[in-house]
């Protein structure tokens, strides 16, 4: 079997860091909890922190926060799909979006639920994923203003999710002088500009982030302790907040060459062998987990000297050289993971989920 933990402590650890941190500055944050992928267990460890928000970019993960907190302010972080705006308005307090026709059904469904939708105008700061574009801000602002049970209470912007397009100083002082310009011909407070995200933390250190940016997302950050800005790990935070765990289904002192004429493998592949495996034998384990589970690109042996040397749908070769630590079928193997790592097995339901304290 192959699970995947999540340490509570660590956990706690960064959200307290990070509360500390906003706190300081006088800014509010959500909880990005899409790396969850809706698993209900992991999620209660996330709510018993007692978050303000938290975001989701899919609905049904959104449904299940309720269902454990249904007092929990939710945020869908992406721009609608129409097939989904009666849950939306469900069960996200707030959304995000770009999307004129999106918002009239949004009022549409928010007067039929008689709720009042709460909604962040994305503006686009160029990486070119959602957004309205600048020279159009002010007549969207305009069009959607008076719709039926929609408030707008900000502007938000998304950067280095697609392209890499990193946040500063410059771009979200657009952002605020947006915020003021609407304010004045509008005479109505936006209260919240969502510039922010694990991106932008080095921008807060920094004090080169504009006073108006008053709204973070943090997912990275929070589950990972690291500096999306650069790759880095932060050192007052904890990182392997989660691990993954697989149990070894065979073991052999094997050659390391194979033997026989190569063709292209599962993944359409045709693999070239290092000559200097030619004579050589270890010992190779086979691990109860596969590419249906995790790219091999986003895992990593907890033990340096161990090394993958093989994969397939539904099993790994791991080289564990002459295996000093007299390891045996029935053990298991540890493994961190980035980001996206995380995100895949979190999609499986083929690895089990556990907390650790």
């Amino acid at each position: 079997m192959a699970y995947i933990t999540l340490n509570k402590t660590k956990l706690e650890h960064n959200f307290n860091q990070l509360q500390e941190l906003f706190d300081s500055e006088g800014i509010t944050w959500a909880v990005v909890g899409k790396l969850l992928c809706g698993n209900a267990l992991f999620l209660e460890q996330v709510l018993e922190l007692k978050p303000r928000q938290i975001c989701d970019s899919r609905v049904s993960n959104l449904r299940k926060i309720k269902e454990i907190d249904p007092h929990i302010e939710t945020i869908y972080i992406k721009p609608a799909p129409n097939g989904s705006i009666d849950e939306i308005v469900e069960y996200a307090d707030i959304s995000f979006n770009t999307e004129l026709e999106t918002i009239k059904l949004l009022s549409k469904e928010a007067v039929k639920q008689d709720k009042l939708h709460k909604i962040v105008i994305m503006v686009e700061l160029g990486e070119l994923r959602e957004g309205v574009l600048r020279e159009d801000l002010i007549s969207f602002y305009e069009k959607v203003f008076s719709l039926p049970h929609i408030e707008i209470i900000g502007l938000g912007t998304n950067l280095t999710c697609m392209y890499g397009i990193l946040p500063n100083n410059d771009k979200l002082i657009q952002l605020s002088l947006y915020k003021e310009l609407l304010e004045l011909k509008f005479n109505k407070k936006l209260p919240f500009i969502s510039g922010g995200a694990s991106v932008t933390l080095p921008l807060i250190t920094a004090h080169q982030l504009p006073k108006a940016i008053n709204h973070f997302r943090i997912g990275e950050t929070l589950f990972m302790g690291t500096n999306a800005y650069d790759g880095s790990q932060y050192e007052a935070y904890e990182q392997h907040i989660f691990e993954l765990h697989a149990e070894i289904i065979e073991l052999h002192e094997k050659p390391m060459m194979p033997d026989g004429e190569t063709g292209i493998n599962m993944t359409g592949e045709k693999i070239e062998f290092d000559p200097a495996w030619e004579d050589v034998t270890k010992f190779r384990a086979i691990i109860d987990l596969g590419l249906l589970d995790i790219d091999t690109d986003h895992f990593f042996p907890v033990n340096a000297k161990h090394q993958l040397v093989g994969s397939s749908s539904d099993m790994m070769v791991i080289d564990l050289d002459s295996n000093p630590e007299n390891l045996k079928v029935g053990d298991t193997l540890s493994f961190h993971m980035d980001y996206m790592g995380i995100l895949r097995l979190m999609n499986s339901d083929y690895v089990e989920k556990k907390v650790i304290a």
